[in-house]
């Protein structure tokens, strides 16, 4: 049931592979970069395989063992590989399903008239080396594979905690600025207390005084001697003659 298979950078036996057998009959996908590779005289029978990986190897010929085990391939990627001559391609002619090609950093490249070359010898081919006859660059079959979509989610999601932020700093300022109305309001009452203490404080020392400027001299004499704690000199002449 395996559909993908990934060995890049493991090592070869002797540039070959091995281990990998018919039994992955149900394969799509097979990279296989940077492992030593020679050859792929041993690549099993994969009808159903689309995409090829060999980057990084040292292949140099022996593609008609492709046509041969992986007849539905579309996608196959020789880049960084020892692929000299255009003839050495060939053998790609006889998979009718093939329309992307990648050979970057083959010396094949440094040929003259290379891509026409190549377009000419593989009229099914699209795209080599991710351009199109007319140099029009190939789109890119899952965008998220760049990362672009985990950007635009990442980008998503710092604008909504900015946003989050500006709102719990509105809510902080907003709570303090109430805070500081009810320390006001609060200072506000006490100081209407305490003026209505005081006038209520002067108001009775008043009262007594205009009380006291009611009475008769001698009994206001009498009445401040009282405050004092002391005794009328009177009294005392009094309890003296007793």
């Amino acid at each position: 049931q395996v559909k993908e298979l990934v060995l890049d950078n493991c090592r070869s036996d002797d540039g070959k592979v091995v281990g990998l057998s018919s039994d992955f009959e149900n394969l799509e996908f097979l990279s296989m970069i940077n492992i030593n590779l020679l050859s792929v005289s041993n690549l099993p029978k994969l009808n159903k395989l689309r995409k090829l990986e060999l980057s990084d190897n040292r292949i140099s010929g022996g593609l008609e063992v492709l046509a041969e085990r992986t007849p539905n391939l579309t996608h196959l990627n020789l880049s960084g590989n020892k692929i000299k001559d255009i003839n050495t391609l060939e053998p790609l002619k006889k998979l009718p399903n093939l329309h992307s090609l990648d050979l970057f950093n083959c010396e094949v490249t440094m040929l003259i008239n290379y891509r026409e070359s190549v377009f000419t010898l593989l009229p099914q081919l699209t795209y080599l080396d991710g351009f199109d006859a007319d140099d029009r660059e190939a789109p890119d079959s899952d965008p998220e594979a760049d990362g672009d979509g985990l950007e635009d989610e990442y980008e998503n999601g710092e604008e909504d905690d900015d946003d989050e932020e500006d709102d719990l700093d509105e809510e902080v300022i907003d709570d303090e600025e109430d805070e500081d109305d009810d320390l006001e309001g609060e200072e506000e009452e006490d100081g209407v207390d305490d003026e209505e203490e005081d006038e209520e404080e002067d108001g009775e020392d008043d009262e007594e005084d205009e009380a006291d400027d009611d009475l008769p001299r001698g009994e206001k004499r009498k009445r401040n001697l009282e405050d004092e704690g002391e005794e009328d000199p009177e009294d005392e002449e009094d309890d003296e003659d007793d």
